[in-house]
């Protein structure tokens, strides 16, 4: 057989942030990452207490809460939850994408910092995971294989290989442990959120943290994946605005996930382009999330804006489906009434369904329940606007952080939302964001009655 490109072709990176990062092993042993998590939290409870202790000393009262969270405790724990990646990433990603109505915004903001692309495995644990995938002699359906990932997330990491007959292929390899540590990780996880003044003594998290390790043990399990990628396909072939990968089924296994390579450009290339091309980019994802809640019945929820590309005919190549998540039509259709119920500002029919959905508790304050409620009529303000919104010049983030960060002040009244309305509007958020960065005009009243 002749010798294929083992010695890995470098290519240039996805992001300028990817040609940063040095390979660090991933500890794959739950041992090693308890022990990896007890230092972290023996770092932050020590920084913790000596904070508190220079408070007292300068004549203030104690305040564990500003203490646990001071800027070296951020760092402490994103680099620790990072080098782990896997679950101690991921649920930390997952509590960062909510506004206030969980977390404080320090800790939201510490948390924020896990959203960008993770270290890469060293080739040895890569070589480890693809000989146990697909058997020591794994490199025989290859020309070449580039060890140097064009990708690194929280679960695993992507490579771009050729096959013998010519096809090129995006293999997305799971990190070794990910899946075995997974419980083992948020049970160490929620004990560290459990520090003296991170969380409210009395906030019961265990339901998020259920949850989240259940999306996690999904995430995890690249035939699901594999499953939502060949369903978005199928569902939105005829569909001129988009490009899914087509799955590649042969080489695809629970740990090692299979596709299509596009050739395609970060979706910020889109920066540069024309008005109308950037307004009808923004239109078209914007669509495709009211399609899922609506229409398709599942939801993408990872916008991450890495998961759209920008492809040579510009379509939107989507990717990423690990964190695809069902909507049952029950939940659809009380979505669908507060939607309306938004449009037309009825507050007591808006505050009623946020109570159904979840927003809020029956033991929630009665001006909290407002609160809450007036949020979600100012932030739904963009789809009653007439004529097209312009994400560009928007202040509404802005406004509604300054709006809620009562939120997060009153701590004994925090409340732990549905999981699935959290990984709903951080789709919402995110796909705002990434209008607001291509400062699109997108007229919205229109998409939204439809439904």
């Amino acid at each position: 057989m002749p010798r294929v490109a083992l010695d890995f072709v470098v290519l240039r990176p996805i992001s300028a942030r990817m040609s940063e990062f040095r390979p660090r092993s991933v500890p794959e042993r739950a041992l090693a990452r308890n022990l990896h998590l007890g230092r972290v939290a023996g770092g932050m409870l020590g920084a913790t207490l000596g904070t508190a202790m220079g408070q007292v000393l300068r004549g203030n009262r104690p305040d564990l809460a500003q203490a646990a969270l001071s800027p070296a405790n951020a760092l402490r724990l994103a680099g620790g939850l990072a080098h782990l990646r896997g679950a101690a990433m991921k649920l930390g990603q997952m509590l960062s994408m909510e506004n206030g109505m969980i977390l404080s915004p320090e800790l939201t903001a510490i948390l924020g910092k896990l959203q960008a692309e993770a270290p890469a495995m060293p080739p040895r644990q890569l070589k480890a995971m693809l000989s146990a995938e697909w058997g020591h002699d794994w490199m025989r359906h290859f020309a070449r294989f580039d060890v140097r990932p064009i990708a690194a997330a929280s679960i695993g990491q992507v490579h771009r290989a050729v096959l013998r007959d010519g096809q090129v292929l995006a293999i997305k390899v799971q990190f070794p442990g990910v899946a075995a540590s997974i419980d083992s990780d948020i049970a160490t996880l929620g004990r560290l959120m459990r520090m003296p003044g991170v969380l409210p003594r009395d906030l019961d998290i265990a339901p998020l943290l259920d949850e989240g390790r259940a999306q996690l043990h999904e995430e995890a399990d690249y035939i699901r994946e594999a499953q939502a990628l060949a369903e978005y396909g199928a569902a939105l072939a005829d569909d001129p605005a988009f490009i899914v990968p087509r799955l590649h089924a042969d080489l695809s296994t629970r740990r090692v996930l299979a596709m299509e390579f596009i050739y395609s450009q970060p979706i910020d290339a889109l920066l540069d382009a024309p008005q109308a091309q950037r307004d009808r980019a923004a239109r078209d994802l914007i669509t495709l999330v009211l399609r899922e809640i609506f229409a398709l019945g599942q939801m993408q929820t990872d916008p991450n804006f890495a998961n759209y590309r920008l492809a040579p005919d510009g379509r939107i190549v989507l990717l990423d489906f690990g964190a695809t998540r069902a909507i049952v039509p029950d939940v659809a259709a009380r979505y669908r009434a507060l939607l309306h119920a938004l449009l037309a500002q009825d507050r007591a029919v808006v505050r009623d369904l946020m109570a159904r959905i979840g927003y809020f508790s029956a033991a929630q304050p009665a001006e909290r329940q407002a609160l809450i409620s007036e949020l979600a009529l100012q932030a739904s303000a963009p789809l009653r606007a007439d004529g097209a919104y312009d994400f560009g010049t928007s202040t509404l983030i802005a406004d509604l952080a300054l709006a809620g960060s009562e939120l997060g002040q009153a701590r004994d009244f925090w409340h732990v939302p549905p999981a699935d309305m959290l990984f709903m509007h951080r789709k919402i958020g995110g796909m705002f964001l990434l209008a607001q960065r291509l400062q699109a005009h997108v007229a919205l009243r229109p998409l939204v009655s439809v439904w």
